[in-house]
């Protein structure tokens, strides 16, 4: 079978355009290479910031404060109304769109949002408790007390808040059709939430009591009155891989109380070394105690 051995070499047809052709393209690829303009740089400066390190607030009296920076974990629990699920704690995490984290270096708003079973602080599992009522930095934050959830990602020029609002025929979650959860740069109604107890019997005497660190609450929407809930049954494959769906939804058992898909922590730093989060705290148990060599996790 005859083969077109000619090239550039050969001095035949437009062989001088296409030398200049070439010179322009690798002079153009290395411009954008200076400039940090590839896709692939692009790419790892993303992943560098949403994956960085970060330290979370240490909680010297037990309670939660405006200003603090947290983790939101939905506890380990079995669902019961599906057979595949994910096991786990997982972490409330910023999710951006596959497509778009590939052509740009920042963060489009509006923003996703996912749980994955990432336990290690950084920055797109770290969000900022933020007063909604304009109160200083520092304040105990209490039960039924308006407050706003900024996160960065990383990027410490850009506060994103986590918002919500009533579903509609063109706007809900992808996997449930519940109402969406999101993340903008707007400051709004829509990014205020409130922490309830999660025992509806003790609820109302618990208003306006301090909102202790890493224990149980429902964190309801204020503008559609819609607890955040994490659906450990319905995968979404996102830019870090396989996670879940959050949603914006009150689910209730037969006896009226929120399941456990509704129920978060407010996780807070460790004050030990080598352990970022009170959850591996409370998972080390201090040596020369008991269950200290391998036995059952303290709760």
């Amino acid at each position: 079978m005859a083969q077109n051995l000619y090239g550039h070499g050969v001095r035949m047809g437009n062989w001088n355009e296409d030398i200049y052709l070439e010179e322009e393209l690798m002079k153009d690829f290395l411009e954008k290479r200076d400039k940090g303009q590839l896709l692939i740089q692009r790419n790892r400066r993303v992943k560098q910031m949403l994956l960085g390190p970060t330290r979370l607030s240490v909680s010297e009296d037990g309670y939660i404060h405006t200003g603090d920076k947290v983790m939101l974990v939905n506890p380990d629990h079995p669902e019961a109304d599906a057979d595949v699920f994910l096991r786990g704690d997982l972490s409330l995490c910023l999710t951006p769109d596959e497509i778009r984290a590939h052509l740009s270096d920042q963060l489009e708003v509006p923003c996703g949002l996912s749980a994955a079973p990432a336990m290690s602080p950084v920055g797109r599992n770290t969000f900022i408790l933020l007063s909604g009522d304009g109160e200083a930095a520092g304040q105990v934050l209490r039960y039924g007390q308006n407050f706003r959830l900024g996160i960065t990602g990383g990027f410490e020029d850009k506060m994103l808040f986590l918002s919500s609002d009533h579903r509609t025929l063109l706007k809900s979650s992808k996997r449930s059709w519940l109402q969406e959860v999101y993340l903008t740069d707007e400051v709004s109604y829509l990014n205020c939430w409130q922490a309830a107890f999660p025992d509806p019997q003790l609820r109302l005497e618990y208003e306006g009591c301090p909102v202790p660190a890493n224990a149980s609450v429902l964190i309801n929407h204020c503008h559609t009155n819609r607890a955040l809930a994490a659906h450990r049954h319905l995968f979404l494959r996102t830019y870090f891989g396989k996670e879940v769906e959050v949603a914006a939804h009150t689910h209730l058992d037969v006896h009226r109380v929120e399941k456990p898909r509704n129920h978060w922590m407010l996780v807070t730093g460790g004050p030990r070394e080598g352990a970022p989060t009170m959850l591996d705290v409370r998972r080390r148990p201090l040596e020369g105690t008991p269950g200290a060599g391998g036995g059952p996790r303290a709760q």
